[in-house]
């Protein structure tokens, strides 16, 4: 009998048949058949716990049998029962505990996907440039070669070097952000001194494209790490540079309230289609109107920047036409 291979149900089974035995000998004494009855009515009532015993016993080892089940992705889930009780509670316990447990395979299987899509897109963003320096190398070996194609080739060599390199460091710092190992140091600090640091690097490429740059900004302020937080409006920046036509012009404003700090870029291109806007701050997402240099990731490395400094940033497209991103850096926790 499976039951008595618990150890708990020999003890009881014991005690009551030893209990039951001595109290029938001692009424059997006062009168045989008062001994008789209570022999009678003390097996009984064993039995009885016996039965509740069994039943009990019998769902647990179900329950068991399910989570083996589970364990082997037979099934997916415990349903848990509405009675009361402890076992009921058991039930319910463990009824969250593989809901939570799904949760977080199906997220494990997401990553993985993710992750598998994140490195092949890495590596076709990789192998795009070394295929171009490849090539460009082999033409730089001819002797013959004229001097102006030798210059031009060293210089998309540079070109093609420099982007490796920005996705690199830009891939080395996403997984700082993702990891929670990035270093914010937050300063006190005019919004225009972090515009002039973060349009510094562009200010040749609009001046050889006639961009105008115009910054409409004041004494506003904003609490925020230097650094970081310049890159991030680089990107931005950079952005628009790229998307804006020759003599066409980006601008920057900002704005200060009580509860926050607003810096808009906008600029007098194209803007974005309707459809990439809900995806524009997604990982290698490349839109309708993205350049052919554009790798994707951009826009997810500022947006991650930003979070992590207590800001947000939401794109738009211009009534007159160009793109918008509206940043907030919030002087209090949101």
């Amino acid at each position: 009998m499976t039951l008595l291979r618990n150890r708990e149900i020999r003890t009881e089974l014991l005690i009551g048949a030893g209990a039951t035995l001595l109290l029938a000998a001692i009424a059997f004494f006062v009168h045989p058949l008062a001994g008789v009855l209570l022999l009678v009515l003390g097996f009984g009532l064993t039995g009885v716990h016996l039965w509740f015993g069994a039943r009990r016993y019998a769902r647990i080892a179900a329950l068991s049998q399910r989570i083996n089940r589970i364990l082997h992705g037979e099934e997916q889930l415990i349903v848990s029962e509405s009675d009361e009780g402890e076992l009921s509670i058991l039930y319910h316990e463990l009824h969250k505990m593989t809901v939570r447990l799904q949760e977080q395979t199906d997220r494990l299987a997401a990553d993985k996907v993710q992750l598998t899509d994140a490195i092949a897109d890495i590596f076709h963003q990789i192998r795009t440039p070394l295929t171009s320096i490849t090539l460009g190398l082999t033409l730089l070996k001819e002797p013959e070669l004229p001097y102006e194609r030798r210059i031009a080739l060293t210089r998309e060599l540079l070109r093609q070097t420099e982007r490796i390199r920005w996705l690199v460091e830009t891939l080395l710092k996403l997984s700082k952000l993702d990891a929670g190992t990035a270093v914010f140091t937050p300063v006190a600090m005019e919004v225009r001194t972090l515009l002039e640091r973060a349009v510094e690097p562009l200010s040749i490429a609009m001046e050889l494209r006639e961009i105008r740059f115009e910054m409409r900004v004041g004494s506003e302020r904003l609490t925020c790490d230097p650094a970081w937080t310049a890159e991030a409006f680089g990107n931005l920046l950079k952005n628009a540079t790229e998307h804006t036509p020759a003599g066409g012009t980006v601008t920057v404003e900002a704005t200060e309230t009580p509860l926050f700090t607003e810096i808009t870029v906008s600029d007098t291109g194209d803007g974005f289609s309707e459809a990439d806007l809900p995806r524009l701050f997604e990982r290698f997402y490349r839109g309708k109107n993205a350049s052919s240099d554009s790798i994707g990731i951009g826009l997810a490395f500022t947006r991650e920047v930003l979070a992590a400094q207590n800001a947000t940033i939401a794109a738009s497209n211009q009534v007159g036409g160009g793109a918008r991103f509206v940043v907030r850096f919030y002087k209090t926790i949101v």
